[in-house]
């Protein structure tokens, strides 16, 4: 051999085109199924698209030239595996990025997100937040703009998370209570022009913080392999509860779904912003435990944080044990009447309903079961911890990814 590539076939060229031609419209299933880690090896790709193999080569092949996935030159046959080894598929660790940004009470905080959810740079957080959104929103974008530089990474999009209701299609924030924010600010159109006025490339997207974490939940941490899965998350103030019905994010007829901060735990509780008394966004966040445990919440670091170290460090103190407590409790009845009418097959938690949950799981699940309809009986959903540290922010690169799912090609040309 004289180490030259053996010439083609005759044919063998327009064979491969063929089959990916009859398999583009399987780009963007295989590539969501790569990216959320359903699809490691070309086999398994195989099976999931429902076609044949040459075709689901072909189908990788291309994903590879387009510069999203790798494909194993040289696959080896796991340890005791008999038959012919399957190409591995991985996302390609230096491929396209998205923007994603999200803006809580306590800051906000930009980061570039490549494909399976792997936050690639992340911009220093600013732990202010201006009343002006287009002032707060345009340092967000500048700040990924400079990651972009940095890193030279093509950019497929950006996605914005928020800690209020986004109504559609106009993308308004109707209710950003713990921001100085007025009641809706077109927040997707000014992210969009900061976007554009940046000169980033791609769709600029804006979603509620809860729902976004829902999604990169669902697709990457715990949620992942459930059917109707119900999240609920303290944010940094506030609760927020999220749905995945069949694998898509329900939002509603208008994007407004699931506003379970202002289910009623506590009639005699404490006044809400939306003029109600005693609901969950009031009876079970961060202000609500450091208050139960009779502290005075300083300004040196978020109240989040300031929560989450009380209960992890101080939780033989019998004012913090009984304040997590109390919350646990208001938690467990919110997340019952939740239970009772959404069945969900499953129940992750985030923010400082994950410490709780780590605190006391079994004083959670048993509230949850008591007051349930059906827990005695049929037992009540896995309720586990949010897994990835910062879901907010992955969900809402998963905004901008979605239309690279979509239409690979067209998305990328």
């Amino acid at each position: 051999m004289d180490g030259k590539a053996a010439p083609k076939a005759a044919g063998e060229g327009t064979t491969t085109r063929t089959r990916l031609d009859r398999g583009r419209g399987a780009l963007g299933p295989a590539l969501e199924l790569v990216h959320t880690g359903r699809a490691p090896t070309r086999a398994v790709l195989t099976a999931g698209l429902g076609v044949t193999r040459a075709t689901a080569g072909a189908v990788a092949a291309e994903l590879e030239a387009l510069g999203l996935i790798r494909v194993d030159a040289h696959p080896g046959a796991a340890a005791g595996s008999q038959g012919r080894p399957s190409h591995r598929l991985e996302v390609a660790e230096e491929g396209p990025v998205a923007l994603a940004a999200q803006v809580h009470a306590d800051g906000w905080r930009a980061a570039l997100v490549g494909l399976g959810g792997r936050i690639v740079a992340t911009a220093p957080g600013c732990e202010t937040v201006d009343a002006d959104p287009a002032k707060v929103l345009g340092s967000v974008v500048d700040a990924g703009a400079e990651l972009l530089r940095e890193t030279g990474r093509r950019c497929v999009g950006a996605g914005l998370a928020v800690p209020s209701a986004v109504a559609e299609p106009a993308g308004l924030a109707l209710n950003p209570l713990h921001l100085a924010w007025p009641a809706g600010a077109p927040v997707r159109q000014i992210f969009a022009e900061r976007v554009r006025a940046a000169g980033i490339e791609g769709p600029a997207f804006a979603a509620n913080d809860v729902n976004l974490a829902a999604l990169a939940e669902h697709r990457h941490g715990a949620g992942r392999g459930s059917r109707d899965l119900l999240c609920v998350a303290t944010g940094h103030r506030g609760v927020g509860g999220a749905l995945v019905l069949d694998g898509r994010l329900h939002s509603g007829s208008s994007g407004l779904a699931l506003e379970v901060g202002h289910l009623t735990v506590n009639p005699e509780g404490r006044p809400c912003h939306c003029g109600s008394r005693g609901c969950l966004d009031v009876e079970a966040d961060p202000l609500a435990f450091l208050t139960a445990a009779g502290r005075d919440p300083g300004p040196a670091v978020s109240l989040l944080q300031q929560a989450n170290d009380l209960i992890r460090t101080r939780y033989a103190d019998p004012a913090v044990r009984t304040a997590t407590e109390t919350l646990i409790d208001r938690l467990g009845l919110g997340l019952a009447g939740l239970v009772n009418i959404l069945n969900p097959d499953r129940i992750i938690l985030g923010g400082m309903h994950r410490t709780l949950l780590d605190a006391d799981p079994d004083r959670l699940r048993t509230v949850v079961a008591d007051r349930g309809l059906w827990g005695r009986q049929s037992g009540v959903a896995p309720i586990l911890a949010c897994t990835l540290d910062h879901n907010s922010l992955v969900g809402a690169a998963e905004l901008a990814w979605q239309p690279v799912f979509d239409d690979p090609l067209g998305a990328l040309a």
